[in-house]
């Protein structure tokens, strides 16, 4: 547990954080971080839909798309069931807004050059991020923390593991992962779980600190829904 949030709070001074995140916090692919978009998220649920990944069209050629995008077209995930809505961790989701006030102010001060694509994960310019972006800080990461050379898949990995270990119901964990059947996810990850053993009452605390708080999620949507404002201003005059 330790090393899981020294990942997290020494990669916000990399670009890669948001990527790390999306990652051992909520379990998405690569290919599937790299196509997530801001009108993905659910501002008001905190729940965020996976409906895209970046890679290469299905036997299209190079030549076809514009300089450096051959690998960063939007194509349809792996399964059926990759396509699924999941909770956002309030740490995440905190993280994505102060991501949308960067997005922001990079489009402000390059208005010619920028790219609103919309991508949560994309450079100063908006573009979408490569493939394999993340390998050269991910590695240096690790060791200058001296934190296990894992593989990038491996937080993924982490993030099921996690919910297992607290007894999350394995199907619905399946959802979650975006698995074709609940059988993949335990065959894959269940063996894994006693790596994680001696971690468990840390664990327990912090899946509570950043997983969103159902009572004032409902209480945050009543006030929106009691909040009225004037609009008589913006409407053009009686005839």
């Amino acid at each position: 547990m330790e090393q899981i949030q020294v990942l997290l709070e020494k990669s916000k001074d990399t670009p890669i954080h948001m990527q790390v995140l999306l990652n051992v916090l909520m379990g998405l692919r690569r290919s599937e971080i790299n196509g997530v978009k801001y009108s993905d998220v659910d501002y008001i649920n905190h729940t965020l839909k996976v409906e895209r990944q970046l890679g290469r069209v299905h036997n299209a050629v190079k030549e076809d798309f514009a300089p450096k995008t051959f690998t960063k077209q939007e194509v349809g995930l792996k399964t059926k069931s990759s396509y699924r809505e999941i909770p956002i961790p309030d740490y995440v989701f905190e993280a994505i807004l102060k991501e949308r006030q960067v997005y922001e102010k990079n489009r402000n001060r390059r208005t010619e050059e920028f790219q609103d694509l919309d991508y949560i994960c994309c450079s100063t310019y908006g573009r979408a991020r490569s493939k394999g972006f993340h390998c050269g800080y991910y590695k240096q990461l690790l060791a200058e923390n001296g934190l296990p050379d894992i593989r990038w898949h491996d937080l993924r990995s982490t993030y099921c593991t996690l919910l297992l270990k607290e007894s999350f119901n394995p199907k619905a964990v399946s959802k979650l992962m975006g698995h074709a059947k609940e059988i993949i996810t335990m065959d894959v990850y269940a063996d894994n779980r006693g790596i994680i053993a001696d971690g468990v009452p840390e664990i327990e605390e912090y899946m509570k600190e950043v997983l969103p708080n159902p009572e004032e999620t409902e209480i945050f949507k009543k006030e929106l829904l009691e909040i009225v404002v004037d609009v008589t201003e913006f409407l053009p005059d009686a005839v």
